[in-house]
């Protein structure tokens, strides 16, 4: 973002460091160590805050604005609930469709933490192992067989109910993962466009281009903070959690160069764009991340995670105009 090249090398600029900003959210996981419920479940609420806030703030407010002032939808923009209705359903259905298709295939399991189905198949051994050590003599085989039948029955039972429990856990922060991927593309659009219309208009600026572009990059940083934090709780290594956290912050540079390159074509689908991202996040947000919240013990502590993550996110929203 230096003044004086072109339009495109500044929306590259500016959304690289969007993207950085993303990726310094997502690296705040280092500080945090161990998976305990206690962390995810925090994390989800702190994720759903972060998610409804900006869904409003960053994305349907600035959707239903842009609508008005296109003049495309009612002299006074009465009509702009069109667009965004019509992308708020959108994109609350495409997370739906994402969902049944995971379900479908079992995609999950791609990003299941190395070592869980290992870890399960070594506690069954180590317990079949220390079952079998305290048989004193052969004349007790037939009781001590049908005990390890029964064991066995009720290990394959608790790992099955675990195995379920986990591959929709995955499944959900999967769909988190998506829906903030989502959000991010219309963030870098909007950044694109504002670069490549520098000039076209006296409020078409370079210095009001930056100042977007900056707003956008700190309100990611608790995004990627967002993603990596449940990741790091549900079980995986901080080093993953950070790649899939400032991973959903990569599609910005593609989307600002998309934007910039094609501003006229670009700027009237802008309040689909922000509206679609809201809808698949609020879908995401009530469909997967509250419930899995409060499928454990920690209920209150996720609903306080999701106050602290909604107010952070309102603030840098509304402070940063």
């Amino acid at each position: 973002m230096i003044e004086g090249y072109p339009p495109l090398v500044q929306a590259i600029l500016g959304t690289l460091f969007t993207w950085g900003m993303t990726a310094a959210g997502a690296a705040v996981v280092i500080f945090f160590h161990g998976a305990q419920r206690k962390l995810l479940d925090g994390s989800l609420g702190f994720a759903a805050g972060v998610m409804t806030a900006a869904s409003y703030w960053s994305l349907l407010s600035p959707a239903i604005e842009l609508a008005k002032v296109s003049g495309v939808y009612g002299a006074d923009g009465e009509w702009a609930f069109i667009p965004v209705s019509c992308g708020f359903m959108l994109g609350a259905f495409f997370v739906f469709s994402t969902d049944v298709l995971l379900a479908k295939f079992g995609v999950p399991g791609l990003i299941e933490p190395s070592g869980a189905c290992d870890e399960q198949t070594s506690t069954a051994t180590r317990r079949h192992v220390c079952m079998t050590d305290t048989l004193p003599s052969p004349s007790e085989c037939e009781t001590s067989n049908n005990i390890q039948v029964d064991l066995d029955s009720a290990q394959s039972n608790e790992e099955a109910l675990t195995a379920s429990g986990n591959k929709k856990r995955w499944k959900r922060i999967l769909l988190l993962i998506i829906a903030i991927t989502v959000h991010n593309f219309p963030e870098g659009l909007a950044v694109g466009v504002s670069f490549g219309a520098i000039g076209g208009s006296p409020s078409a600026t370079f210095e009001n281009a930056r100042s977007l572009a900056i707003g956008i990059g700190l309100q990611n940083f608790p995004e990627g903070l967002a993603v990596s934090l449940p990741l790091h709780g549900a079980g995986f290594s901080i080093l993953r959690s950070f790649w899939y956290g400032q991973l959903s912050g990569m599609v910005e540079p593609l989307a600002g160069i998309l934007g910039a390159a094609a501003v006229q074509v670009a700027t009237p689908l802008l309040p689909y764009a922000l509206s679609f991202a809201a809808g698949a996040m609020i879908y995401v947000v009530l469909d997967d991340i509250v419930p899995e919240a409060n499928t454990g013990k920690n209920g209150r502590l996720a609903t306080w995670g999701g106050i602290v993550g909604f107010t952070l996110m309102m603030a840098l929203d509304v402070g940063l105009g």
